[in-house]
């Protein structure tokens, strides 16, 4: 099956796979909306043989065939690198203050 991979401007590291000619028409809006402008980021010939990184080919396939799409979310905490989740909360503290600062 020819794949779409798309990523949004508001989600990091969380990608729809979907069937090449069918774009995101199966894609609940409301999903659609979390992601926020949506970009093509490849297309790829997937069967269940090949290698994702952070995906069972297996899955995707069958839940674009099931659902029209195949929603991949971010690592789990478990598999972040050494560092990064105390970063990332460290990051959402900074972005917690920034949104409190008066603008104008």
């Amino acid at each position: 099956m020819l794949c779409s991979i798309y990523r949004g401007s508001k989600k990091s590291e969380t990608y729809l796979y979907t069937r090449y000619e069918e774009k995101v028409e199966k894609v609940p809006e409301e999903l659609l909306q979390t992601f926020g402008e949506l970009e093509q980021v490849m297309a790829l010939e997937l069967d269940a043989s090949r290698q994702l990184a952070r995906a069972d080919a297996t899955a995707v396939l069958q839940a674009i065939e099931e659902k029209g799409y195949y929603l991949q979310l971010p690592p789990a905490a478990s598999e972040l690198m050494p560092g990064q989740k105390e970063l990332e909360e460290q990051m959402a503290k900074i972005d917690e203050l920034n949104e409190k600062l008066p603008r104008g």
